[in-house]
């Protein structure tokens, strides 16, 4: 049956209070690094195991949980998903060594990918009905922005105040008050039974490509991106996905049917997503840095002033993005934030080595606002082309694009601001000048990727009368609620 405006006004609370727990445990970590491995004891190299287990485990299941929520059920998936991450996240707050804390962090990331992969599936058969759907894709953006800013600021109160023990232990209370109202707020779906599209081998091959792309990825920067080891592993991971593929097209019940890329906006809008976020987040890393390496603000300081990017997307997703969409269509929509995000990029390029917040950098954060244009006509294009026995793989596809998009991003702008960085040290320059000169090749590339992605909306995408071009209304999930 159909939820009432106020249950499904519930239902998204508890999606978005989710999605809060994942991001915000994302930026939080970072923040705590320095103190996790001085408490136990590991090595430089080994610490960035406690973000790439986890990214390797969320970015690599992503596909095959959205394809078991639509067919075991997109609420059983989410609850089971949460409360993994749950109690993943009491054994990474208890955790006494390196291999524990590691270990803890991948069991977190197969938990999130099993709760993420579905709540966009969940939330386009909620809200059928393209205005409502604008709008909760909006709050749902908001929520992302604010987790990202709210983890760097409370990462550094608590790591500074109690410990780093509980930047996990707080995952706790959120995921159990989550777990315990969707029980009661989100509809019940049956799924279409595992005989409606296990393909086993499917599975394995696309997970364990997933996995070996993105832990090449993640490595690249210390092996060299073209070393024998990380061209060896890219080949591999490229043919296991290309295998893949091979089987999607032959396969009686696919694990991703391929009909989901013929949709032009569904798949441009794949391409334009991997391209503008993988600038967005890389944004928030880089910035981040020259802040504490180049103008000396603390972990507190540096979640403060990035606080203002937060606030500006995450008010233009929440009031401003569903009104324009309804209006222009999303297309124009994402066209316009892009341009806005370019010229935020374009200021960068030249910040200065000693420059000051309210000339150099506030003006930043306000041109970064065309985020909140960007992620929600993004993803209302990506889930434009979900029916309701396939809503969570549409949802677990977007989120892999999400993941492949920023890991790509993180690894390759820091690469090269690092070498870039090198170079002007060999050259006499000052440490905080090579690493400004770093940071202005990062954001130039950025920039650049930016600029693919509006030639990909201008190019692929098609929005021509919001009205007309609206998605089809998706059938409500048969619910027991």
């Amino acid at each position: 049956m159909n939820l009432s405006a106020r249950s499904r006004g519930t239902a998204l609370g508890v999606l978005s209070a989710a999605a809060l727990m994942t991001i915000l445990d994302g930026s939080i970590v970072t923040v705590a690094m320095p103190s996790i491995q001085r408490d136990l004891g590991f090595s430089a190299a080994g610490l960035s195991w406690t973000v790439n287990a986890y990214l390797i485990a969320f970015g690599g299941l992503l596909l095959l949980a959205g394809r078991l929520g639509d067919l075991i059920g997109r609420k059983t998936m989410f609850l089971a998903g949460n409360a993994v991450f749950t109690g993943a996240s009491v054994l990474a707050g208890a955790a006494t060594t390196p291999g524990l804390l590691i270990a803890a962090r991948f069991l977190q990331g197969v938990g999130s990918a099993m709760a993420s992969a579905v709540v966009l599936g969940i939330l386009v058969t909620l809200f059928t009905e393209p205005g409502e759907r604008a709008k909760a894709i909006g709050v749902f953006s908001f929520t992302g922005a604010a987790g990202a800013s709210i983890g760097q600021v409370l990462g550094g109160v608590l790591t500074d105040a109690l410990s780093w023990h509980w930047i996990f232990l707080i995952n706790v209370p959120i995921g159990l008050a989550t777990i315990a109202l969707a029980v009661v707020a989100l509809p019940r779906d049956a799924g279409t039974g595992l005989r409606g599209g296990a393909d086993v081998a499917g599975a394995l091959l696309v997970t364990s490509g997933l996995m070996l792309g993105i832990y090449t990825v993640v490595k690249a920067e210390d092996a060299g991106w073209l070393s024998g080891r990380t061209l060896g592993l890219g080949a591999v991971s490229l043919a296991l996905l290309a295998g893949f593929f091979v089987r999607q097209a032959k396969a009686a019940t696919p694990l991703m049917p391929l009909r989901l890329l013929r949709s032009r906006n569904a798949s441009g809008s794949y391409v334009a997503q991997m391209l503008a976020l993988s600038a967005m987040f890389s944004f928030q890393i880089i910035v981040a840095l020259y802040m504490q390496k180049v103008l000396g603000y603390d972990a507190l300081e540096t979640g403060l002033a990035m606080l203002p990017a937060a606030v500006a997307i995450g008010t233009i997703s929440l009031f401003v993005s569903a009104r324009l969409s309804r209006r222009f269509g999303e297309r124009a929509v994402l066209l316009a934030g892009l341009v806005l995000l370019m010229g935020a990029m374009g200021w960068l390029t030249r910040i200065p080595q000693d420059a000051g917040y309210a000339a150099d950098l506030l003006p930043v954060m306000v041109l970064i606002s065309g985020g909140g244009l960007v992620l929600p006509a993004l993803t209302g294009l990506g889930m434009s082309g979900a029916r309701p026995d396939d809503a969570g793989l549409v949802s677990g596809l977007f989120n892999t694009v999400q993941q492949i998009g920023m890991a790509l991003g993180v690894a390759v702008l820091s690469t090269l601001a690092a070498s870039r960085t090198e170079h002007l040290r060999a050259d006499g320059r000052s440490e905080a000048a090579a690493l400004t000169g770093g940071y202005h090749l990062a954001f130039t590339v950025s920039a650049g990727l930016l600029v693919a992605a509006f030639l990909v909306g201008v190019l692929v995408l098609r929005s021509p009368k919001p009205a007309a071009d609206a998605p089809a209304p998706i059938e409500s999930v048969p619910t027991n609620a």
